[in-house]
């Protein structure tokens, strides 16, 4: 049977343009949570095979795979249970990978440790997935819309089942309803929420699932626990799965789950189409009938890969075919999320609350992941993709309308309060700056002015009574990963933030106030080690004090995920006074090159992802800068699974790499220019957009060969030679040439 399969599995089209690069597989290795699912730029659905084997994890027993897990797929596993629709890319804690969908064949088996099944024969490319399901010899594919998933399945011939299983999934929370509407037909809810174990509400991911085929028989399942009594107290043993046949009244419960059983012949296909709404299920099923009204599975999978050509298409570059598998996945994985919440009605949850919003003509978008997305992602789409950002923003600002704060780490209409600082002010402040200002920024100012200066009950900002009678947070009553220096520290880019919107708002004495406030990074500037140190309330320094602890992610006072080295030069607003706090431009360059050479730069740790661009700010030195940021390319970022870093904190690892390969990175959030490096590509050409910026062409050229050669770069825009290696971003959107020579 699988002889008969594999010429369908290998055979297929020949993709085009941008899209033939990605590897969707590069970050399903090493931690970098990503998966190679399909789906669309920033759809709400994805189909990814899942293969964690959640809450079984003996099934695939790899040191990867124990203990806390976020990833809905590890490349090194190789047991599968299903084709989950709503899934995270590159997020550090486990959610979602819900709606696990598992095709099987033979006698009806309802327990995930035993319907599962080894694969082979991977393949994925933007809005498409398949694998030869080895137990059953069926073939499986998968691809997407905004807000549907279809799924076709190859069976060989006999009794074929498809099983839609509702307790699995990495939502920490569980529970859900299932109703069989008819023998093609399906339709029910699965609760998810509490992200990271914080406590924020718990939400309903509603669905409807249809079949291209009635079945022959069908019925829902329950896992039924066992007790026995263990002296005075009845003690949970096992679990034993009860099949309810031809049950059609819903079904309620942790773990339940419907199938569907068919007789097939030899390669004959079922398609299955799930459409998902986080409304309800009347408009799960419009979402349905909207996007897939019928099973066209070719059709969809080509609409797919033309909505990731036409974005990946705004930039071409001309290099090896590594660099350019390296820059379009990267580019990619930063067109994922944020993802669209909305219905096809305009429908959406609001923020915070139970309620539906509605607007019809501007998407609502969700997972902001902003503590990391703030630093480049958003600067990435803001250059090449204005109107998304323009979008994204005005989504933010209507969430501070409804729920009366901007989000920090939003998640499906839940604000989680995942990470530290007032990250949702830097997002719309940087953004205005880059002159996307579409949006309401009176509303948005406003909103940004009560999280610095609201004492009491202030979700963003809770330590901002000492804040601001202090100049910073103080370390005394500090958890275990509170981190006050972290805190302050992103309190200090976020008031500096707003005092530049203020600026460009005509709000002087604004202005006058947190431009101040952003400058008291220099009370926890230690000048005896040279690091922003915790401090007491009683203005002493922390003692004792190790500027190692927390270099393996362990507790570290004043710190979050990090050490005092990678927090060292995390003043990316005020890098001049720090350099003269430590002494002058020698000093400096000597304790940026201590962070390299004693290994305690972590590429995968946000504050100090700038690290490598930050030679730039010595004269004549950018040529570190380039060394630097071509080490840390060649030594991270592969074209392999195992290549990302770590983590992609929802596109910001690729969005690092995405700049730096094109020649350019945003050092400053609320400022609005890029350092300037040679590019990886011999020339870029970016198509920028007509209605933000001039619709011009951006051509970056590379006409440097030797690397050596990179200490006496020039540069020249539009023919004039730039007396720094910084150009502004205003100058930049009029489009025109860069060359490094």
């Amino acid at each position: 049977m699988r002889a008969l399969l594999l010429p369908l599995l290998l055979s297929g089209h020949v993709l085009a343009s941008a899209s033939q690069y990605v590897d969707p597989f590069i970050g399903t290795s090493n931690f970098g949570a990503t998966h190679p699912g399909a789906q669309v730029p920033h759809g709400m659905v994805s189909v990814s095979p899942f293969n964690v084997a959640h809450g079984f994890p003996e099934l695939n027993a790899t040191e990867k795979d124990q203990g806390w897990n976020s990833r809905v797929y590890i490349k090194e596993n190789k047991y599968l249970t299903g084709f989950s629709h709503l899934n995270l890319s590159g997020v550090g804690c486990p959610e979602a990978g819900l709606l696990p969908l598992m095709a099987t064949s033979g006698e009806l088996e309802l327990d995930a440790r035993r319907y599962g099944s080894t694969y082979s024969h991977e393949k994925a490319s933007p809005g498409y997935y398949a694998a030869l399901l080895e137990k059953y010899g069926i073939l499986a594919e998968v691809t997407s819309t905004p807000r549907t998933g279809l799924s076709r399945f190859t069976f060989p011939a006999g009794q074929s089942h498809l099983l839609l299983n509702l307790g699995l999934g990495l939502s920490n929370e569980t529970g859900g309803m299932l109703r069989m509407v008819s023998n093609q037909e399906i339709e029910g809810f699965r609760t998810l929420g509490t992200f990271c174990y914080h406590a924020e509400d718990v939400r309903p991911l509603y669905f409807v699932a249809r079949f291209s085929q009635p079945a022959k028989t069908f019925g829902l399942w329950k896992k039924m626990p066992k007790y026995q009594k263990v002296e005075a107290d009845w003690v949970k043993y096992n679990d034993a799965i009860k099949p309810y046949p031809g049950y059609t009244a819903p079904m309620a419960g942790e773990e339940i789950g419907a199938w569907l059983s068919f007789d097939n012949g030899a390669k004959e296909q079922v398609l299955v189409k799930i459409g998902i709404s986080f409304v309800s299920i009347d408009n799960a099923r419009a979402n349905l009938d909207a996007e897939q009204p019928g099973f066209a599975f070719e059709q969809t999978r080509a609409r797919a890969q033309q909505a990731w050509d036409k974005l990946l298409g705004q930039v071409k570059v001309e290099g090896s075919d590594a660099d350019k598998t390296r820059f379009y996945t990267a580019l990619y994985h930063s067109l994922i999320h944020p993802s669209e919440l909305q219905d096809v009605s305009g429908d959406y949850p609001l923020m915070n609350q139970a309620g539906v919003g509605n607007h019809k003509t501007q998407p609502r978008y969700s997972v902001y992941s902003l503590w990391d997305t703030h630093r480049n992602l958003h600067p990435l789409l803001s250059l090449l993709y204005p109107k998304l950002q323009s979008q994204m923003v005005n989504s933010a600002v209507a969430m501070a309308k409804e729920s009366g704060w901007l989000p920090k780490w939003e998640l499906y209409g839940m604000e989680t309060q995942v990470m530290v600082g007032d990250p949702g002010t830097i997002l719309i402040a940087d953004t205005y700056l880059r002159a996307i200002q579409d949006f309401d920024v009176e509303a948005a100012y406003q909103a940004m002015k009560k999280a610095a200066t609201q004492i009491e009950e202030n979700p963003l900002r809770p330590e901002l009574a000492d804040y601001l009678k202090l100049g910073y947070v103080p370390v005394d009553d500090e958890g275990p990963y509170d981190g006050s220096v972290a805190t302050s520290l992103e309190y200090y880019l976020a008031d500096y933030n707003l005092a530049q919107l203020a600026k460009a708002l005509g709000k002087h004495e604004d202005f006058l106030l947190f431009s101040t406030r952003a400058n008291n990074y220099q009370k926890l500037f230690d000048s005896q080690t040279g690091m922003l140190r915790p401090k007491g309330r009683d203005g002493k320094w922390l003692d004792p004090f190790d500027p190692m602890l927390g270099r393996n992610f362990e507790p570290a006072p004043g710190y979050i995920e990090g050490n005092a080295w990678n927090y060292r030069f995390y003043v990316p607003h005020a890098m001049p006074g720090l350099i003269q706090l430590l002494g002058g431009e020698q000093p400096f360059l000597a304790a940026l090159d201590a962070t390299f050479d004693s290994g305690n730069f972590d590429m995968t740790n946000e504050p100090d992802i700038t690290y490598p661009f930050l030679y730039h700010f010595v004269e004549g030195q950018q040529w570190r800068s380039a060394k630097r940021v071509s080490e840390q390319i060649d030594q991270h970022f592969g074209t392999g699974p195992g290549g990302l870093p770590g983590n992609d904190d929802a596109g910001t690892m690729s969005a690092w790499l995405a700049f730096a390969m094109m020649g350019l990175y945003p050092l400053t959030p609320g400022d609005p220019s890029y350092a300037l490096l040679p590019p990886r590509f011999d020339k870029v050409t970016i198509q920028l957009d007509s209605h933000y910026y001039s619709g011009k062409p951006l051509v970056i050229e590379n006409r440097i060969k030797d690397k050596d050669a990179r200490r006496n770069a020039i540069i020249r825009f539009n023919g004039k030679l730039l007396a720094r290696p910084f150009i502004s971003h205003q100058e930049l959107v009029q489009g025109g040439r860069l060359v490094f020579e």
